[in-house]
């Protein structure tokens, strides 16, 4: 039992010491207004947002416009690497053609890329 008196005591003088060295305690030390915590986390929302959600969703709509523009004879890339020329375009789904009398119907979310189809450059004439 003489221990833990000796200890409370040993605690109660480094407490003691302590508050006499001019260490300030939680009461002292100013607080810190509620406005400013608000705009820290106002500014970490509008970097969040402008960091995570704002390019998903940018992307997500050029995807969305690429897919609308597609048309027949639009070369596509499945998002699984299916690559084929469209055929049929349909309200939910393209049909590619993706070797000669093979067809697949796919559903428009499921493709990648659409590379656009360009008149094919005239040849070069042969020089003689």
């Amino acid at each position: 039992m003489s221990t833990f008196v000796f200890l409370a005591q040993v605690a109660n003088a480094t407490n003691a010491v302590a508050g006499a060295a001019g260490t300030p305690d939680a009461a002292s030390q100013p607080q810190t207004p509620i406005w400013a915590t608000g705009i820290l986390w106002g500014l970490l929302l509008a970097i969040g947002y402008l960091i995570f959600i704002r390019p998903s969703s940018v992307a997500q709509k050029k995807q969305v416009e690429t897919l609308k523009g597609a048309k027949t004879g639009d070369k596509v890339i499945t998002t699984s690497g299916i690559h084929g020329v469209i055929a049929n375009v349909k309200d939910t789904t393209f049909i590619i053609k993706v070797a000669d009398n093979v067809k697949l119907e796919i559903e428009k979310s499921a493709v990648d890329k659409v590379v656009r189809a360009a008149a094919e450059p005239a040849p070069a004439p042969a020089k003689a």
